[in-house]
């Protein structure tokens, strides 16, 4: 992995497609372990977590149903303050076992605003599986139950992050250099 350009951006190489596979897995057998008897609903927040998502989905080795929502807080390389929800839910929760896919979980605003309106359709569970999640830059706290990697507040491109639209198809996460 060398240095590569994203825009007008400069990124060196951050968590390699080895260690995100090596990642997933584990996260999907403590999933398999807690869920056992049950079929989980896992909505993946989309445009980030597509290629985390996917993975995990193939990793995991029990029944288990996935939909996507489309949240956004992001434009260039700092988060505007806004959620804004432009693909919502069309699925009954009620008494379901959710656990949301986020890519990242950043300042936590997305899940801050988010996880009410799933708490009010009553789900039996609910709980977070995020790839990757930055304790320092956490202004709204969220308890991230299954964790892939902690990471410092440095911007990251990368297996489905982007920067301004590109990037995401990169199958490593590849750190900015400033």
């Amino acid at each position: 992995m060398d240095l590569i350009q994203v825009h007008d951006k400069t990124f060196k190489p951050y968590i390699s497609a080895g260690e995100i596979a090596q990642k997933v897995k584990a996260i999907a057998l403590a999933i398999e372990n807690d869920y056992k008897g049950k079929t989980p609903l896992f909505i993946a927040i989309l445009n980030g977590s597509f290629m985390f998502a996917s993975d995990m989905f193939k990793a995991l080795n029990m029944p288990a149903e996935i939909c996507f929502i489309k949240l956004a807080s992001y434009k260039g390389t700092k988060s505007s303050g806004q959620v804004i929800t432009s693909i919502g839910l069309d699925i009954d929760l009620v008494d379901r076992h959710i656990i949301i896919l986020e890519d990242i979980i950043d300042t936590g605003k997305t899940m801050h605003v988010f996880l009410p309106q799933l708490r009010n359709q009553h789900p039996a569970s609910l709980k977070i599986c995020a790839l990757l999640h930055k304790p320092e830059a956490t202004q709204f706290p969220v308890a991230v139950d299954y964790c892939g990697f902690s990471i410092p507040n440095k911007f990251v491109v990368g297996y489905g992050l982007d920067y301004d639209g590109l990037g995401r198809n990169i199958s490593e996460i590849y750190q900015l250099v400033e």
